[in-house]
């Protein structure tokens, strides 16, 4: 085995290493830090006694990522085929369920090799990797998951860290799959498209809250779905039995991508209703039209700027609620989302509550989501938990 180079960390980085959190940052260490991309190194405390193995990389969250707390372990092919053998493990009821085709079958830090991630559509895989420093073992990791996960056909891939000279989507080997590619979720069809950018068409970390929304609160239900991005919320509302959908996006390309999923499941578009404009611009108009909705999803992006405006979701989240609430009918149920890994839990809970409160109505929590089983993540992680949706009444 190679020497690697053994870094120091700051007493206090190395508690929260100890305790789980497998994030590391500029603050975890006491000196400016100078590496190579993907470096594998031994991280040691002030005391010179070894604390975990991890591997060194620039991404959007820090600096690197703790992959083993067992001294000799490397960063290789048998430590990849390792962790792939346990998250096979750990899907093989959803790989059982023939009513669910797409989710995710590897999940970076939650499942043992921090940075890259590893989604499943029908028999088509695409990782996604977050930072070059994991991309230099592209080849290793890809021959590793081969040997565990032979039944995949095609891989993909989406480079989700800045690069000059890479695109954000490319096929990389097997089977290409056909476009659109049509995936089941809970018995619900979605058209999805593996090369076109960044995005598919679904976020498979909603899939409980979709399935939520069909089986529980949508049956006679007029839906409105804010920030619809292809309306996956939308066609699961009409599928449960909503008397009317309205899907709002401010993207051209809602418009087509919505009315094919309504079709792919037997929907007629022309039934619900797809707006291409401004949510905010939508949400005037409605108060202006006195209309008043039973279901409302409310899942915004992190932050957005239009032509109109800027919205940062831990700054506005609590007043968008608030003019919502104007276009909701007596006993309205809110889907009340973010994904935005700086919005904890407890402040986005308060500021919904928050909104009700200044509005002088009344809210009941019905149901709490977090990230779906397929999405683990450690515990201590002040990072990996990112996904929280409450489930809210308005009441009198």
């Amino acid at each position: 085995m190679s020497t690697r180079r053994a870094i120091s960390v700051t007493q206090k980085s190395a508690s929260f290493i100890r305790k789980g959190d497998p994030l590391l940052v500029k603050e975890s260490f006491p000196k400016e830090l100078h590496f190579e991309e993907g470096e594998v190194v031994s991280l040691v405390d002030p005391q010179g006694q070894f604390v975990a193995n991890a591997y060194l990389a620039i991404q959007n969250k820090g600096l690197g990522w703790i992959y083993s707390y067992h001294k000799e372990e490397a960063f290789d092919q048998t430590f990849f085929i390792q962790q792939f053998h346990t998250a096979l493990a750990r899907r093989q009821a959803l790989l059982d369920d023939e009513m669910t085709t797409a989710f995710r079958l590897f999940n970076a830090e939650g499942d043992g090799i921090p940075g890259v991630t590893i989604d499943l559509y029908d028999s088509y895989a695409v990782f996604s990797w977050y930072s070059k420093g994991v991309y230099r073992y592209q080849a290793e990791l890809i021959e590793a998951f081969k040997q565990v996960f032979p039944f995949v056909t095609g891989i993909y891939e989406k480079n989700r860290y800045q690069s000059d000279d890479q695109a954000a989507s490319d096929f990389v080997e097997g089977q290409q799959a056909p476009e659109p590619l049509y995936v089941k979720e809970n018995g619900v069809m979605y058209a999805t498209y593996l090369d076109e950018g960044w995005m598919t068409g679904i976020f498979l970390d909603q899939r409980h809250v979709r399935q939520a929304i069909m089986e529980r609160y949508a049956s006679g239900k007029s839906v409105l779905n804010t920030f619809s991005y292809t309306g996956a919320f939308s066609v699961a509302a009409a599928m449960g039995g909503a008397a009317h959908t309205t899907s709002v996006d401010v993207a051209n390309r809602s418009l087509e991508k919505t009315k094919e999923q309504f079709v792919v499941n037997g929907i007629d578009p022309d039934t619900q209703l797809i707006r291409v404009m401004d949510v905010f611009d939508y949400i005037q108009y409605a108060k202006r039209k006195s209309l008043a909705f039973d279901l409302i999803v409310v899942d915004p992006p992190s932050f957005a700027r239009t032509k109109k405006r800027t919205f940062s979701v831990v700054k506005d989240y609590s007043k968008m609620v608030e003019d919502l609430i104007d276009i909701s009918a007596d006993d309205a149920i809110f889907v009340c989302s973010s994904n935005a890994a700086n919005y904890k839990r407890d402040k986005f809970k308060a500021d919904i509550e928050k909104a009700f409160k200044n509005k002088e109505v009344g809210c009941r929590i019905l149901e709490e989501h977090r990230l779906p089983e397929d999405f683990p993540a450690p515990a201590a992680s002040q990072t990996s938990q990112y996904l929280k949706v409450f489930i809210i009444q308005k009441t009198k």
